[in-house]
């Protein structure tokens, strides 16, 4: 099995997470996402994928969120991708994908579901 993760290596669920994928001998790509960005339409697809939505994936604490308005309510699902894309670090992580599917991973157990 293949398994993508969108993986924060100074965030502990992320790392362990990570570990869990490591120790379950997947074909395991790592993307350092706060280096290596997101694509707007693979940021939109991981959502969706993941039966969420961009508010449900927006990281508040510790980020611009609320400073960028981007907790208001009445903010399109856009403008929430487009700071996102801009920003990486407002993303929760760590997302997962693999055949089954895409979690966010929070708690790091939820990767077991796709696995």
């Amino acid at each position: 099995m293949k398994a993508t993760i969108w993986h924060n290596p100074k965030c502990g669920t992320s790392r362990k997470t990570l570990a869990i994928l490591e120790e379950s001998g997947v074909d395991l790509t790592i993307i350092e996402y706060l280096k290596d960005g997101f694509n707007k339409e693979k940021l939109r697809q991981l959502i969706k994928e993941a039966d969420m939505t961009p508010q449900s994936i927006l990281r508040v604490r510790g980020t611009m969120a609320e400073e960028l308005g981007l907790t208001k309510a009445g903010i399109s699902e856009d403008a929430i991708l487009d700071a996102m894309v801009q920003h990486p670090i407002l993303v929760e992580r760590p997302i997962v994908q693999t055949q089954k599917g895409v979690r966010l991973c929070r708690p790091q157990e939820k990767v077991h579901e796709i696995l």
